[in-house]
């Protein structure tokens, strides 16, 4: 039983819970991130560069032969992995950068100390008070 507990104290801790949902929600970006590249991006370019699906863009380094599938180099998927890699990169770090001016921001802000309660006020003029009348 004793691993068992260990892993459920590990399993819940908040850490662990925030990097599952880290890891869901980046799986869903990146899903959103390949279909805008691949339905919106791409396809202006590929007609700008003369109607070219980038998708389909392959080298075939050797011809199907009978039930042997031909062998592609498909380097159109390539761009394509490429582009949502440099999207996904580009968002991370502009999300990065707006958190670290935010904590620069707040590292920059005069802390004020805190004024103290009457209850502070009075206990301090206790202990003034007390030490006074210790004196000789």
């Amino acid at each position: 039983m004793g691993i068992l507990n260990e892993f459920k104290a590990f399993a819940v801790k908040g850490n662990v819970v925030d990097m599952a949902v880290g890891i869901i929600i980046g799986a869903a970006f990146g899903k959103i991130v390949s279909s805008f590249v691949g339905d919106v991006v791409m396809p202006p370019i590929g007609l700008l560069i003369g109607g070219v699906d980038f998708s389909d863009l392959a080298i075939t380094l050797k011809a199907a032969e009978g039930d042997i599938p031909a062998v592609m180099l498909s380097y159109g998927k390539f761009i394509q992995t490429v582009l949502d890699f440099v999207i996904v990169a580009f968002a991370i770090f502009m999300g990065v950068k707006v958190i670290n001016k935010l904590k620069r921001e707040e590292a920059e802000a005069p802390t004020v100390p805190p004024v103290p309660t009457a209850e502070e006020v009075l206990l301090t003029e206790i202990r003034d008070l007390l030490k006074n009348q210790q004196k000789p």
